[in-house]
């Protein structure tokens, strides 16, 4: 099995792509530290480092494997840092993962408001995760509680509950030729310019599914921009640029220059699913599970 030490080893070789530089920086001989790389080569069965004319660089499998030690050392930090913390006493902090939606819909800032009334002591620990690692952090034990739009499948370790769902919206330009109306039909937005927001596989697919839904409806899905953040789609739609699909909570948010119309035809819906370990005994999770209204 690795060690975390060998993953140190190996990312400090790779960011200086010199033994030596590295060792100098682990405060360790350069001998130990060339050993300790081939090694891990052998234990792996795979090239992490091309060598030549006294050269090291990273081979395409190291490249690959460097992003991932370096993701499991910064998770590793942060499970050492919350022993450090729970060790100290901060048996009160709750930890969170959470997407972009918990915080849109509201779900997630009204609980705390909740949790803030019952201990107004809890430290609250947040992080805007992908579902995957959400999920991997509720097995392990770093995260208390995961907020996500999709449901965790085959995980009988896990129990969740969905908090939350609500209707989809277009937002439009204001002087676009569909604003008018109150509601959008398909053939509305055949060919009509799109601004989408890939935001990973955080969303739960519902932006995905709606496209799909739109293509059987009849019309053709024409994108001409791409951002990652929900708020930019509304800015780019507030300068003409195309229209952009919403959860009707993020009405509050939208700028001056976009209205937001109905889209009776979708059955596409955004879900916001709370989940946690059944083995997961520490008291602060009761109390924030009742700050959510779930216990």
């Amino acid at each position: 099995m690795l060690e975390i030490r060998q993953l140190q080893y190996f990312v400090a070789v790779a960011k200086e792509q010199h033994v030596g530089r590295a060792a100098a920086g682990l405060q360790m001989s350069q001998s130990p530290l060339s050993r300790q790389i081939s090694k891990l080569e052998t234990q792996l069965g795979v090239r992490l480092f091309n060598r030549a004319n006294q050269r090291i660089t990273l081979s395409p499998d190291g490249q690959v494997f460097l992003v991932q030690a370096q993701k499991l050392l910064e998770h590793a930090g942060r499970l050492e840092n919350l022993g450090r913390r729970l060790g100290d006493g901060e048996e009160g902090a709750i930890r969170l993962g959470h997407n972009a939606d918990a915080m849109h819909t509201g779900v997630l800032p009204a609980a705390l408001r909740s949790l803030r009334i019952l201990r107004p002591e809890a430290r609250v620990c947040m992080e805007v995760m992908p579902p995957d690692d959400q999920f991997t952090g509720l097995r392990q034990g770093s995260l208390d509680v995961a907020f996500t739009s999709a449901q965790a499948v085959d995980e009988p370790g896990l129990q969740g509950e969905l908090l939350h769902e609500e209707t989809l919206l277009i937002a439009l330009p204001v002087d676009s030729s569909i604003a008018s109306a109150e509601t959008v039909l398909p053939n509305d937005l055949d060919a009509f310019p799109w601004i989408a927001v890939d935001e990973g596989s955080s969303d739960g697919g519902w932006r995905s599914a709606f496209f799909r839904s739109g293509v059987t409806a009849g019309f053709a899905v024409d994108v001409r921009l791409e951002t990652t953040e929900p708020l930019t789609a509304l800015n780019l739609v507030s300068a003409g640029l195309g229209a952009t699909l919403i959860q009707r909570s993020m009405m509050r948010c939208l700028p001056e220059g976009v209205v937001a119309r109905e889209l009776p035809w979708s059955d596409v819906s955004v879900r916001l699913w709370a989940t946690w370990h059944r083995n997961n005994a520490r008291p602060i999770l009761d109390a924030f599970r009742l700050a959510l209204g779930t216990d």
